[in-house]
């Protein structure tokens, strides 16, 4: 059950804060409490030393909490403070972690401001069979047709009425992802998992 937000003041995030400039992101995960129940999380901003998850459960400043974050994979730490909707936590790491989280943030950062694809280290190239099948976050299951793909995502065209929300989880094929931006003709969509070239159109595609 979540708990009521409270005032309490935590010195060793006024400290992180100081250290580390906090970048703003719209990444999503998963975290366990101390009772080592799951639940999804989204993390809006970050810093090589913390971060602000919003939440559907918080537990108590001081509690330990393991996190799954898109991107970043498993960070741990504990929460420093409770804030509207979630909590900030600290992130416990080697100086050596700190300094490749600094490097994601920064390449997360620039692909937002810069609008880039969502890894240019995969070439993207346009499938034989461009037909599949959508499905939608609310369940609907739709045809579509895959403009360009990668091994980190592709692009989808589809009717500006239906575009589902950025961030939003969608299903192409046999392949899970999620929305990170609308294109003139559609959305691009960044799988979950990097998926392996010779099998890219045999999960995405086809009707």
């Amino acid at each position: 059950m979540a708990l009521p937000l409270t005032k309490v003041r935590i010195l060793p995030l006024a400290e992180e804060r100081r250290r580390h400039q906090r970048v703003k992101v719209n990444l999503l995960g998963r975290y366990m409490l101390a009772d080592r129940n799951e639940y999804p999380c989204q993390v809006v901003n970050m810093s090589p030393g913390g971060m602000a998850l919003i939440a559907p459960v918080v537990g108590q400043p001081g509690e330990r909490v393991i996190a799954y974050v898109d991107h970043l994979g498993r960070l741990e730490g504990q929460i420093a403070r409770l804030i509207e909707n979630g909590f900030a936590m600290t992130i416990s790491a080697t100086p050596r972690k700190r300094d490749k989280l600094a490097a994601q943030l920064t390449w997360l950062a620039n692909r937002q401001m810069l609008n880039l694809p969502e890894d240019r280290r995969h070439g993207r190239f346009t499938p034989k069979n461009p037909r599949a099948r959508l499905i939608l976050p609310n369940g609907q299951n739709i045809g579509c047709r895959v403009i360009d793909l990668s091994a980190s995502g592709a692009a989808v065209a589809l009717p500006r009425d239906m575009l589902p929300p950025v961030g939003s989880a969608v299903t192409i094929g046999k392949t899970a992802g999620r929305v990170v931006r609308h294109i003139d003709d559609g959305f691009a969509i960044e799988f979950n998992r990097l998926q392996h070239p010779d099998f890219i159109e045999d999960n995405v595609t086809g009707e």
